[in-house]
């Protein structure tokens, strides 16, 4: 009797037939990414249910906020992101929103078939309107600010530079614009004028020496390590892997020593030198009199911070800080998202005028309670309530970029390559690896699943010929173990999964394979 297990040699091909000539992009809406082992997805929806309102919140999205800003002088359309549903913020755009829409637009295409088209259009109105201080830069806000002046913002240049690198991964860089070269020279105006050249930390923007003492004051949204630790990986320069360092380090600082309590983060700090000094702002340092609390710079920081530790194993100084402010907010609110109010104290206190709910504060602390399984009621009513809910730019925008994490669809272009090959394509199952452990007829099978792999159902198969397929073992969405057919018995539920098929005839070759079923 001859035995041999495949992997993926009919899925595969099946795969290829599917989506040959379809589009260029090669991670098309939807990826269902697997994101770190331990980590959870909202389970009071299907996966179909939660693809489908990433969907439907990405098509308002569009309609409200994607605006046609002139054209290229080859003719092509630019795209802005408007600033607002109406009145002035409608007729203006921040570099923060481009950078944005330049983060969305590669994560969507496959559902919007012009995706690439628009977000070719935003990378060219971004590039028509340079910093006066760094030309590589994007000045902050269009029409420019007669009484701020023109000046870069630092997330808003971040964001650019990768969602050009993401374009790349989506659609390479053979096309009208060359996203490589592009991120490359975003990447170099961000390095040499809004990193601190001693802090090694991002400076507010190119406005913000990076020689001067303003290179100890970051804004704590600008602490984006899943950004940095992916250039490290995409450019090679292992610069970016120190600010991945330091922007740890500093929110480290602030946790252990200002927010011992919540694990907030104040919307901007100062004196990071040395980086364990660092303390938050005091108000009206920058924009308000809440400078100093955890307000509407800092509230995304569990989203920034999440989506690290989702996509990066090695990521566990994201990972704690984020769990800390997902832990102590699901004990704040009762574990209702609905009490989550607009901002903090870092001891936890309410701020003057908070009393009021917004998906802005709300959708990205489901982003940070993926990261611990004793969080899923947290989770479930935290998406409950933010994935049909509209606000304006901000907050929705915001909830988009939240919703397409919690959903199982952001992806880091540097690694996504690297997921299990077919389970992102709902063929195998994660790390579909088979082994025979034995050539004798009652044939043990034996592969290993991602617990990550929680969300799908599973298929054990056979076949002689490749065309018909038996089914020999079967499991749940969400179910613990596998359930056999007569004549197979599971020797092991956990992983590695290991069933024997007392099923299989003699004096003929087999062949094993698992797939994602309902």
């Amino acid at each position: 009797m001859k035995l041999r297990c495949i992997r993926c040699s009919l899925p595969l091909l099946a795969f290829l037939l599917t989506v040959a000539g379809a589009s260029a992009q090669q991670y098309p809406f939807p990826q269902h990414i697997l994101y770190t082992p331990g980590t959870i997805l909202p389970s009071n929806y299907t996966q179909a249910q939660l693809d489908g309102d990433v969907r439907a919140f990405y098509d308002y999205w569009k309609q409200s906020y994607l605006k046609t800003a002139g054209t290229t002088t080859d003719g092509r359309t630019m795209y802005r992101i408007a600033f607002g549903k109406s009145g002035a913020g409608a007729n203006a755009t921040v570099s923060e929103g481009q950078g944005y829409g330049m983060l969305i637009l590669p994560l969507m295409a496959g559902h919007d078939p012009a995706a690439r088209t628009i977000f070719d259009g935003l990378y060219e109105f971004a590039h028509a309107h340079p910093s006066p201080g760094d030309g590589r830069l994007m000045d902050w806000k269009i029409p420019r600010d007669a009484s701020a002046g023109g000046s870069s913002a630092f997330d808003g240049d971040a964001d650019i530079a990768h969602g050009l690198i993401l374009a790349h991964a989506q659609w390479g860089s053979g096309g009208t614009v060359n996203y490589a070269a592009a991120s490359n020279t975003w990447l170099a105006g961000i390095l040499a004028s809004t990193i601190g050249q001693t802090s090694r930390l991002p400076t507010l923007g190119d406005w913000a020496s990076p020689t001067s003492g303003k290179q100890y004051e970051p804004r704590s949204s600008d602490l984006m390590p899943g950004h940095f630790r992916a250039w490290a990986r995409y450019s090679g320069n292992p610069v970016w892997n120190t600010v991945t360092a330091n922007c740890s380090a500093v929110a480290t600082a602030i946790q252990a020593n200002h927010s011992a309590a919540t694990g907030l983060l104040p919307d901007f700090m100062i004196n990071a030198n040395p980086l364990s000094a660092v303390k938050p702002a005091g108000p009206n340092f920058l924009e308000s009199e809440n400078d100093g609390s955890y307000y509407y710079n800092a509230g995304r920081v569990p989203w920034r911070l999440g989506v690290d530790a989702l996509l990066n194993a090695e990521a566990t100084a994201s990972k704690t800080q984020a769990a800390k402010i997902a832990a102590w907010m699901k004990t704040k609110a009762g574990g209702n998202a609905a009490n989550i109010r607009a901002g903090y104290k870092l001891d936890g206190s309410n701020i003057s005028g908070n009393d009021y709910e917004t998906t802005f504060f709300i959708a990205p602390m489901g982003v940070a309670a993926m990261l611990d399984s004793a969080n899923q009621a947290w989770l479930n009513s935290i998406y409950a309530k933010v994935r049909t809910t509209h606000e304006d730019y901000f907050e929705d925008t915001v909830n988009l970029l939240c919703l397409i994490a919690m959903s199982g669809n952001y992806w880091d272009p540097t690694t996504v390559d690297q997921q299990p090959g077919l389970i992102r394509r709902h063929v195998l199952p994660p790390d579909g690896r088979m082994q025979l452990e034995s050539a004798r007829p009652e044939q043990v099978v034996v592969f290993t699943v991602n617990p990550a792999a929680g969300r799908y159902g599973l298929v054990l198969e056979r076949t002689s010929d490749f065309g018909a397929w038996t089914t020999l073992a079967t499991r749940a969405a969400g179910a613990a173990n596998f359930q056999a057919a007569a004549d197979v018995t599971v020797l092991s539920q956990t992983s590695p999964v290991r069933i024997r098929d007392g099923s299989a005839g003699a004096g003929a070759s087999h062949f094993y394979r698992v797939r994602i079923g309902n």
